[in-house]
This record gives C-alpha cells, sequence and structure tokens, in this order.
C-alpha cells in the first residue's frame, strides 16, 4: 500500500482547526466533530463487520494491522472529537495540528516501520510539533511538554493485548493532557 494517499488524508483533516483559526466558533468545531464521530463509527461497524470492507477506499487507506481492528482514520476522529471536547480551542488545537500535521511529516521522514521510530525521527517530530504549539502562541514550557507528549505518542506503538494502539488516538490526546497539565498544575 502506498503511503501517499494516507498521508495526504491525514493532512487534509487539519481543516478541522484551521477552520477554528479562520473564525469558526468553537461550539460549531465540537458540532462537527461530534457528527463526524458518528458517521465514522458506523463506517467502521460497517466495515468490521464486512459490509463495506470491499469498497475501495478501505482497501486502498487501511494497514494490514487495522483490517481487524479500527482503523486509523477512525481513531484519530474519536481522539480529535475527545480533545475539542474536553479541552479549551488553546490546547486542542495545536494537538489537533500535532496529529494532523505532525503525524504525517513524522511518517514522510521515517522508514515506514510500524515499531519504535529512530531518535532523529522522533527529535524532528518533537521540533515540528513544538513549532506549531509556539506558532499559535502556547507558553514555551507548555509547548515543549506537549511537543514532548507527541513525539512519544508517535515514536512508540506500545501493543496492549495484541492490539497496536494507533498513534492517531494517542498524539492529539497525550499532547492535549500534556500542554492542559503544564498550563494548570506546573
Amino acid at each position: 500500500m502506498s503511503e501517499l494517499p494516507r498521508r495526504a488524508v491525514h493532512a487534509s483533516t487539519s481543516v478541522v482547526p484551521l477552520a477554528y483559526l479562520l473564525g469558526a466558533p468553537w461550539a460549531y468545531i465540537r458540532g462537527f466533530l461530534v457528527l463526524a464521530c458518528v458517521v465514522v463509527a458506523a463506517a467502521e461497524a460497517l466495515r468490521l463487520a464486512g459490509t463495506i470492507d470491499h469498497w475501495r477506499i478501505f482497501s486502498k487507506l487501511t494497514r494490514e494491522y487495522e483490517r481487524e481492528n479500527p482503523a486509523g482514520y477512525a481513531l484519530g476522529a474519536v481522539a480529535m472529537t475527545l480533545v475539542a471536547l474536553a479541552f479549551d480551542p488553546f490546547v486542542a488545537v495545536p494537538a489537533m495540528f500535532m496529529l494532523t500535521l505532525g503525524d504525517p511529516i513524522s511518517g514522510i521522514l521515517s522508514s515506514g516501520d510500524l515499531g519504535m521510530k529512530q531518535s532523529w525521527v522522533m527529535l524532528a517530530t518533537f521540533g515540528f510539533c513544538l513549532a506549531i504549539a509556539s506558532l499559535l502562541r502556547v507558553p514555551v514550557p507548555a509547548a515543549i511538554a506537549g511537543a514532548a507528549a507527541a513525539a512519544v505518542a508517535d515514536g512508540v506503538k506500545p501493543v496492549v493485548f495484541t492490539y497496536v494502539v494507533d498513534d492517531n488516538f494517542s498524539i492529539p490526546v497525550a499532547s492535549a493532557s500534556a500542554m492542559w497539565a503544564t498550563i494548570h498544575l506546573v
């Protein structure tokens, strides 16, 4: 499977946090994400049940380990929705961009191996995510914490009961949580 279409789809979801930056009310962003999450959950249920798994888009955009498990796009939609509902946009928007832009950049830099990424790739991911948070005016300690959490979530793929914890879920959740904790607890 070519990874380029998958990375392009990934990056295209940047329209969600970008819509907020361009003036869409946060309540609209949240509502859109909840609706998208419902649609994605239905599509995944149908795909996993075998009803629509033959659709070309699924064969092109899902990895082998996703054939019998929820796909990365669904986990990303769930994570972005959770982050939008749990955090203010000040933290949620950078976390979303760390997923939608940071993860594809990391994928381009890496060999495509689904195991732990090389240190230099994780460092580059950290730098890119730090730049995202900094451009969005996240305070430096929180930006560092969020970027570090995103880089680790992207670079380390733990397996829980034979299921790979997908970074499409862990990147936004970990980075938003780290930024929030640093801002509010440090």
